[in-house]
């Protein structure tokens, strides 16, 4: 396992792999062993860049029709929910020119929505991991003397609990997860599969023709937004602190309308132009809601107030105690970014909630 270059307290952080980088490793020594009757362990793979990875095998079978291997993810420091999940792959020889083809064994969804990279009724298995898959297969056909006809089942026991914390119920998988990756490696704490869900979440939306969805931080958000709106559970996007991962690929993917919303925290960061909201790498500027209450009609005694306050939510209790609209102003300003970000592809309503789901801020849509 290499070392990211980043660290967290001093020490290194260590990357991991992909599901689809396990699936690959999986398959490759299944259908060695089928055609040689021994697994390599460690099997080594070739990722989309070119590094030549080895992964230890934790389960195999074999029969006269088909092998299984079995690899138990490692995603490094990066706390990704499949960490320690086995992934498996079956591999059974089938008639010359018939190619690769993939099922979805038990813990692998199913796509059911359009708009997704795979299309419905296929295995939930992503197009990079197939084409590793299919490379590792012709390598080993090669080396053997055999044809390149198989059949890949990929399962992930115990993959549909898993599944419960991801997207994939909302996205339109059923039965389990995906077997994901572009490149093979998992970076810690890069968030890439949290953004890569936010862009699949758009695509399904577009897929389904919906003019009005929801980007909402967090939980609270979310079930505020939905007593205003009757939108379809996969209207809401769940955005956490990548501001930036939607409206990005909003300006390039656009939909009529967005609601945007969260807590007063990190909206009032993002007014401010952050589009990474995580209290890590972005900060709330008492400051900036200083000059906001003054631009309100706010006295120097407010000001400093708010500017020598605790917490976001501090500074806006002094402005709501002084009949300041603090949250409008915020929330003006935020919708202000975003729509600058999308450049004006979509119509953008800001709402802000306070901890217990009431409005305390809102900026409307343009179009009325």
């Amino acid at each position: 396992m290499t070392s990211d270059p980043e660290s967290q307290g001093g020490k290194p952080l260590r990357r991991g792999w992909t599901t689809g980088a396990c699936a690959t490793a999986a398959a490759k020594a299944a259908f060695e062993a089928l055609l040689t009757g021994r697994f390599p362990d460690p099997v080594e793979i070739t990722l989309p860049k070119g590094q030549r990875p080895g992964f230890a095998l934790a389960k195999t079978a074999r029969s006269e029709t088909e092998a299984m291997a079995g690899i138990v993810k490692d995603a490094g420091d990066d706390p990704d929910v499949t960490h320690l999940a086995l992934v498996q792959a079956t591999v059974r020889r089938l008639a010359p020119g018939s190619g690769v083809r993939f099922r979805a064994g038990e813990g692998v969804g199913t796509v059911t929505r359009p708009g997704l990279p795979i299309p419905p009724g296929e295995p939930a298995i992503n197009p990079v991991p197939r084409q590793m898959m299919r490379d590792a297969i012709a390598e080993v056909a090669a080396r053997c003397g055999a044809t390149a006809d198989v059949e890949i089942t990929v399962s992930i026991p115990n993959g549909a609990e898993i599944a419960k914390q991801t997207w994939n119920p909302r996205l339109g998988i059923e039965g389990g997860l995906s077997i994901l990756g572009t490149t093979g490696i998992v970076n810690p704490y890069s968030c890439s599969a949290w953004i890569a869900s936010i862009h699949r979440g758009i695509d399904v939306i577009r897929a389904a023709g919906l003019d009005h969805a929801a980007a909402c931080t967090g939980s609270t958000s979310e079930a505020a937004v939905a007593k205003r709106y009757a939108l379809p559970d996969f209207a809401y996007i769940d955005m956490g602190d990548f501001a930036g991962g939607v409206l990005k690929y909003l300006r390039h993917h656009p939909i009529k309308r967005l609601t945007l919303a969260g807590g007063f925290g990190k909206i009032s960061k993002l007014a401010e132009g952050a589009l990474d909201l995580h209290s890590g790498r972005s900060q709330v500027s008492l400051d900036a809601l200083g000059a906001g209450a003054a631009s309100l009609g706010a006295d120097a005694a407010a000001v400093a107030a708010i500017q020598s306050a605790n917490t976001a939510m501090e500074a806006l209790e002094i402005a709501r105690q002084r009949g300041l609209p603090l949250g409008d102003w915020v929330a003006k300003k935020a919708r202000d970014v975003a729509e600058a970000e999308v450049d004006g592809a979509v119509d953008i309503e800001l709402l802000i909630f306070d901890r217990a789901g009431a409005t305390v801020g809102h900026a409307g849509f343009d179009a009325v």
